[in-house]
């Protein structure tokens, strides 16, 4: 082979790496923003639940008992007041005291209910799209190219966010006593 050829080939191959490159980076910062998304839609729905927990503790202390409003008001504060480090944990305590209220409290709305049930739902939903994400940029980040490359640049690497997500018993004690739900989970 001559020396043009060989400058092609090469040529060629650069050209390859480059185009490469450039997909990789691009999917890396698509990742990247999804995963920025996602913990904005986490974020939110933690701070929804925190509000909602706060607002049962604060209004309808006499219906769930004052040891229990007593905990979720320190659950509850636990979460407002402490760092990003932090906070898997104190949510953790927040969802556990959520869990620990009786399935059904009479005195409280059914709004406030539902409201509650369906931020726990909305919230383990966007806590698995958060991970996936992470999931997704952090497999794309620990490839060999990827890291030869330094694609990522200096960013840090995505965490996970692990909390319990587990959903309350509120209002499934009455949805259970009415007629026709009684194939209802």
């Amino acid at each position: 082979m001559t020396l043009p050829a060989w400058l092609l080939i090469v040529g060629g191959v650069l050209l390859v790496l480059a185009v490469w490159a450039m997909w990789t980076l691009n999917r890396l910062r698509r990742l990247e923003a999804r995963v920025d998304q996602a913990w904005v839609a986490l974020d939110t729905q933690l701070r929804r639940r925190v509000g909602l927990a706060e607002e049962l503790a604060r209004n309808h202390a006499g219906v769930l008992g004052e040891p229990a409003a007593g905990r979720l008001a320190a659950a509850a504060t636990g979460v407002r007041r402490l760092d990003a480090g932090d906070r898997e944990l104190a949510e953790n305590d927040l969802g556990h005291a959520l869990r620990e209220l009786p399935a059904t409290l009479p005195g409280v709305p059914a709004a406030l209910q539902e409201d509650l049930l369906g931020t726990a739902v909305r919230l383990g939903l966007a806590r698995r799209f958060y991970n996936d994400a992470v999931r997704d940029t952090r497999a794309l980040r620990r490839r060999r190219v990827s890291r030869w490359l330094r694609l990522h640049g200096t960013r840090p690497m995505p965490r996970f966010f692990d909390i319990d997500a587990r959903l309350p018993d509120l209002g499934r004690g009455a949805d259970a006593a009415r007629p026709g739900n009684s194939a209802r989970p």
